[in-house]
């Protein structure tokens, strides 16, 4: 029989031994409360992979003394969900912990929705997804949705020094001298993952040779080589990968360079060129918009050149793009424009098209393509002439306000003023 992980084997069995989440699990908090008057409410974990969403739920499913059961949403199919309803119904109520939630689909959604509306199931998902994204809205209205947070170096080496004690389940059956404080690289390099901070320990005390005195060195050199490089979490679905995005704009947005190439590169870790692209384009004319409008088409270029060399060379024409768009001054006025154009439309202020700009074909007009009494602007001196075309009701409103930001916009902002005044 194969020996378990240690990260399997030092799962907490009770809520006081849950690392780190103090704002869900320390004292008074909502799952110390719940746990505390022993009635448990179905409920949702979400947050980064190896932050303890599992081992939360069998702590809560343990610490409530209530008969519980683990299945998988993925990996298991309605047959064994309708196994664990059926002990519910001997034991009157079952506690059932299902990992990968967001992958249920609508037959086992189907089945247990019932079952949860009547309490004979309590259930806890575990998922790194976004429920408000990714669950069905009739499983997430009958649970508590609670985020878990990303573990801190501290809560890590915790871990790490509890297994090193537990002689049970852990690693204290052996004798180990962390050298040159080991454990706070590994849990450094773990990226906040516990799971991982754990069976990379394991290794390396496993692989080690005992000295003479039956003493295991683990030095630096010996974590980096078992966890080999930083574990960077970055799934492409989940929270993470939408607050990166959103600090990678909000970066550039600040004029911040050197924040922005490091969101830069955690996108390019992450091998995700497709939303750094996006990204960037939607950057280049939300945020520099008219104070620099090639940087509309140098970002293309610029994404262009990586598209077609590829990653790692990539990461080169992308930095030129991301510096550009740092440096380059910011207007966000026709982002704002046409928001609030959208903004009066979608409120029912739209109002009816003047007559002398409807198409001439409907309304009998004998000079093609010109409406009754439209003035064609073309006939007048400087193409231009005064006439109405906002509807009437919107006839003096204003949604175009010019920055004072680089030339060209300034340059509009003197013919639209010059507009303006003849209207």
């Amino acid at each position: 029989m194969l020996k378990k992980p240690l990260a399997f084997r030092m799962r907490p069995k009770k809520l006081d031994e849950i690392i780190g989440q103090k704002h869900l699990v320390g004292e008074g908090k909502i799952l110390f409360r719940m746990v505390k008057s022993k009635h448990i409410s179905s409920m949702i974990l979400y947050g980064p992979p190896g932050i303890g969403k599992t081992s939360i739920a069998t702590a809560i499913a343990g610490s409530t003394n209530s008969a519980f059961r683990t299945l998988n949403a993925v990996t298991h199919n309605k047959k064994d969900m309708q196994v664990v309803v059926e002990e519910a119904k001997i034991s009157n109520h079952i506690i059932l912990i299902l990992d990968e939630v967001h992958r249920l689909d609508k037959s086992k959604q189907d089945f247990l929705l019932p079952h949860l509306e009547s309490g004979l199931i309590t259930l806890i998902g575990a998922t790194t997804m976004n429920p408000y994204h990714s669950i069905n809205p009739a499983i997430r209205s009958r649970c508590q949705i609670f985020e878990l947070r990303p573990l801190q170096q501290v809560d890590i080496k915790q871990a790490l020094t509890r297994a090193l004690n537990d002689e049970k389940n852990g690693l204290g059956k052996y004798t180990v001298v962390d050298e040159n404080n080991a454990l706070d690289t590994l849990a450094e390099l773990c990226g906040g993952d516990v799971r991982s901070a754990l069976n990379a320990l394991e290794l390396a005390v496993i692989s080690s040779d005992e000295n003479e005195e039956g003493v295991i060195s683990i030095s630096k050199a010996t974590v980096e080589e078992c966890i080999q490089k930083k574990s960077f979490t970055h799934d492409k679905q989940g929270d993470a990968h939408y607050d990166v995005l959103s600090a990678f704009q909000k970066s550039i947005r600040g004029s911040d360079v050197n924040a922005s190439l490091h969101y830069l590169a955690r996108l390019i870790e992450a091998g995700d060129l497709p939303s750094i692209s996006r990204r960037l384009l939607v950057i280049a004319y939300e945020d520099i918009g008219l104070a620099h409008p090639q940087a509309g088409q140098r970002t293309l270029t610029a994404l262009e050149a990586a598209e077609r060399i590829g990653f790692p060379e990539a990461r080169i024409p992308l930095a030129n793009a991301v510096i550009e768009l740092c440096l380059a001054p910011k207007s966000n006025s026709a982002y704002i424009a046409i928001d609030a154009a959208l903004t009066d439309l979608r409120t029912g202020k739209i109002g009816e098209v003047p007559a002398h700009l409807k198409d001439s074909h409907y309304i009998g007009a004998k000079e093609l393509g010109r409406g009754i009494n439209y003035k064609y602007p073309h006939d007048y001196e400087g193409g231009w002439i005064e006439q109405q075309y906002l509807p009437t009701n919107l006839k003096n409103k204003i949604y175009y306000e010019p920055k004072t930001t680089g030339k060209f916009e300034q340059g509009l902002s003197k013919l639209y003023a010059k507009f303006l005044k003849r209207s």
